[in-house]
């Protein structure tokens, strides 16, 4: 069983990252939202992760915190859910937006996510309405001063990714969703943010 893994980005794709742990390469399944928090190629990762094996594959996937991992278990648990399923669910919302989502017996705010329907988000709610609590809040990977959700944290990672410290690219994109609006796009949010962090 592979629990962590901690070691140089190598490479990602779309709905995966390639970790390289001492010379071995291990392909990653992850969340956007986890693969945008990684960093550049040659950084230095560390992913808390889950192992799944089937009869025809053996597969890996990632999480940047415990707490997503464990929604990642509990998402899966439901019927209907695959892993999937729930990496589409955990890169529409944080843990704390699918948390209140469940609390409040809220099926849009789950069906947001590609691939979920109304019905199976009514069965996501109504199973883990009871089983939410074991969840610590407070971490859903989203950075402090910026609303969750939206495209606030990928557009940190960007500027990150460009050489400005954590500090400054949040203040940048916190001024550009103040501009913008919350139903900004990432484009729009990335470009007004440097203009920001420029003056």
């Amino acid at each position: 069983m592979i629990a962590k893994l901690r070691g140089l980005l190598d490479s990602f794709g779309a709905d995966h990252a390639v970790i390289d742990v001492g010379g071995v390469g291990y392909l990653v399944s992850a969340s956007t939202r986890t693969l945008s928090g990684l960093g550049a190629i040659g950084d230095e990762v560390v992913l808390h992760t889950e192992m799944q094996v089937s009869d025809d594959a053996i597969r890996l996937v990632g999480f940047a915190t415990a707490e997503e991992r464990d929604w990642f278990r509990l998402l899966t648990s439901v019927q209907g859910v695959g892993s999937r399923v729930a990496l589409a669910i955990l890169s529409a919302l944080t843990g704390d937006e699918l948390h209140r989502a469940i609390a409040s017996g809220d099926k849009a705010m789950v069906a947001r996510s590609q691939g979920v329907g109304p019905k199976l988000a009514q069965r996501i709610v109504n199973e883990l309405k009871d089983k939410t609590g074991g969840i610590v809040l407070g971490g859903g990977g989203t950075v402090p001063g910026l609303a969750p959700g939206g495209f606030s944290a990928d557009a940190v990672s960007a500027l990150q990714n460009l050489g400005f410290r954590p500090a400054e690219a949040s203040a940048a994109v916190a001024k550009a969703e103040a501009e913008l609006g919350p139903d900004a796009t990432l484009d729009a949010l990335v470009r007004t943010a440097l203009k920001k962090a420029a003056r």
